[in-house]
């Protein structure tokens, strides 16, 4: 998942701050049992997973394991650190937190983690949405890395104060907006987005260019930067650059922000109110409330999004082989990824589950998001994966897009580059990265 910077704890911030290459190594230095026999179980986590407020339910109710939750900022932050600690072999935690597309890296190379089969999952694989226990496994499929904790069903969440300022109150419920681009997907939403900034009600359409391509991409194609035989595609691949020329035909006609996403800028302008819409997986929903403030609370809905369907983002749970709780931290990560802790972190952050039990849970098919103006999240993100199709990334995906085609293409929004040189560099730079 991608997601909200949070306070580091004491040990890792001071480390930081120190400038040491392993700061955060003696935070998760594995400790032996107590002597009231706790085994004390590192979790390190990024964003806003929810996973901190599930482990602490997990620790009211167990007195053989604590689970200790390190929060180590946003992926971008997070993603590095653990490359090192991995390859130092000292640093990760007894369980870390992989985004989809950080994972395909370790399930090329899956030296570093336990095999969870070896540990007990066997028998958990009906417990899981199919996609998402397959997504799991190493390329040779010999080893279990991880188990999804969530998955990115798409909506659209907009400010309904903003809409209703552009269009009127009856025209700013969720059933009208969603209706606004029901059968012209996103063509509908440009065209919505002009008659929107001819309103000049002081807010652009979106938040950025870039916002566009993930859901764009994951809706109109079933690869991305890699063909399924991993080679680098991104420069044929023409969903790819229809997604860029689209996200930057809404820059160019004056609908964006040209806004870095997860930058201070861009969590300034959630407080600000200073765009209307944002493509918005499950999981952005605790970003969205964590950003705008309670101050925003009841002027952010949910509606359908356009194209109808679609995934962006969703984490899993695995455990490094330096790990000398192995047993324990499999028993916390099955917990957190399970019924029980799948919905303690929807509560929490908004994340929908991938566990079966829990989808069907009515804490998270009957629920309503009281930030969001009561929505019924349960329901519309439910809806929004019915028809799910999952896209195959690629062992270097993540690096390319955050490294070099996301950079690339806020370049070429903001002016400091045009769209094709922009292109030719992204494409250029992703070749070697690939291929390197």
């Amino acid at each position: 998942m991608s997601v909200t910077t949070r306070r580091l704890q004491s040990c890792a911030a001071a480390a930081l701050v120190a400038g040491l290459a392993l700061g955060t190594a003696a935070c998760s230095k594995k400790d032996t049992p107590s002597a009231s026999g706790t085994t004390t179980i590192v979790l390190q986590i990024f964003g806003t997973s929810g996973l901190d407020k599930a482990a602490a339910k997990f620790n009211e109710t167990h007195t053989n394991i604590k689970i200790d939750p390190q929060a180590q900022g946003e992926l971008k932050d997070f993603s590095p650190k653990l490359a090192q600690w991995l390859a130092t072999g000292q640093g990760a935690g007894d369980i870390v937190m992989l985004e989809e597309g950080q994972i395909q890296q370790y399930l090329e190379q899956p030296k570093d983690f336990a095999n969870l089969l070896d540990l007990g999952a066997k028998n958990l694989e009906s417990t899981f949405l199919p996609y998402k226990w397959k997504g799991g496994f190493s390329s040779d499929q010999s080893k279990l890395v991880g188990l999804g904790t969530d998955i990115g069903g798409l909506a659209m969440c907009y400010r309904k104060d903003l809409f209703e300022k552009a269009f009127g109150a009856e025209n700013a419920t969720r059933e009208k907006v969603s209706a606004m681009w029901a059968t012209g997907g996103w063509d509908a939403y440009a065209a919505k987005g002009k008659e929107f900034k001819a309103k000049n009600v002081g807010a652009t359409w979106i938040d950025s260019a870039t916002s566009i391509v993930q859901p764009y991409i994951m809706q109109n194609s079933d690869t991305w930067f890699y063909s399924r035989d991993n080679k680098f595609i991104g420069d044929s691949n023409p969903v790819v650059k229809k997604a860029w020329d689209y996200g930057l035909s809404l820059a160019t006609d004056g609908l964006t922000s040209k806004l870095a996403r997860w930058s201070p800028d861009w969590d300034n302008a959630y407080k600000q109110a200073a765009f209307a819409t944002v493509p918005c997986p499950a999981w952005m929903t605790g970003v969205i409330s964590a950003r705008a403030g309670a101050d925003a609370k009841g002027k952010w809905e949910v509606a359908t999004i356009p194209g109808g369907s679609g995934n962006w983002g969703g984490s899993y749970l695995a455990i490094p082989k330096q790990s000398k709780h192995q047993k324990e931290a499999f028993e916390a990560l099955k917990w957190l990824t399970g019924e029980e802790g799948a919905v303690e972190a929807y509560k929490a952050a908004g994340p929908m589950p991938s566990s079966i039990p829990a989808l069907n849970n009515p804490a998270f098919k009957d629920s309503k998001n009281e930030y969001f103006n009561n929505a019924p999240t349960g329901e519309i993100f439910g809806a929004s994966v019915k028809t799910l199709k999952p896209i195959y990334l690629g062992p270097k995906h993540q690096p390319l897009w955050e490294n070099i085609f996301e950079p690339q293409m806020q370049a070429a929004e903001q002016g400091k580059s045009t769209s094709a040189a922009a292109w030719q560099k992204a494409v250029d730079d992703g070749k070697k990265l690939a291929n390197g």
